[in-house]
């Protein structure tokens, strides 16, 4: 979580609370508990309608990414990654459909909740808040379940 009095914050601690800055309105941060899920599986299906390989190599750069802010991010978002990449092969023939729908509508819906927030979405500032989105989202249930990051 966040670092001591004696500790310096941690870079992953950092992240996350100039990201929770952007999202303190409730209904934007429900928005985003789905439309993170929601984007990160059409991405990757996305990417896979283009080649089969390119959501591994999505997946691979966001768990090096992860593997530098925290083991507990990285073991989770690699089962997360792991979930995704089925999900993309069980769309079969419809993955492009399936996979662009959502990515529309999930955007449409972060934007929608980021007129509630009356704050622009944190990539806007820095596109490392696109990784940072998805362990937000996880970082809210780990607090609910008492895990430490």
């Amino acid at each position: 979580m966040t670092g001591s009095a004696t500790s310096p914050l941690r870079k992953v601690d950092s992240l996350l609370a100039h990201y929770e800055e952007s999202h303190r309105d409730p209904r934007n941060e429900r928005i985003h508990f789905v439309a993170i899920p929601l984007i990160m599986l059409s991405l990757l299906g996305l990417l896979h309608a283009i080649h089969p390989w390119l959501p591994y190599a999505l997946v691979l750069a966001s768990l090096v990414y992860y593997a530098r802010l925290s083991a507990v991010f990285l073991v989770t978002m690699a089962a997360l990654s792991a979930l995704a990449l089925a999900l993309v092969q069980a769309m079969g023939e419809y993955v492009l459909t399936i996979s662009a729908t959502l990515f529309v509508g999930a955007w449409i819906a972060q934007f929608i909740g980021h007129r509630y927030e009356g704050k622009k979405p944190s990539f806007f500032e820095d596109l490392q808040y696109l990784w940072v989105g998805p362990i937000f989202v996880v970082s809210k249930l780990f607090l609910k379940l008492g895990i430490r990051w």
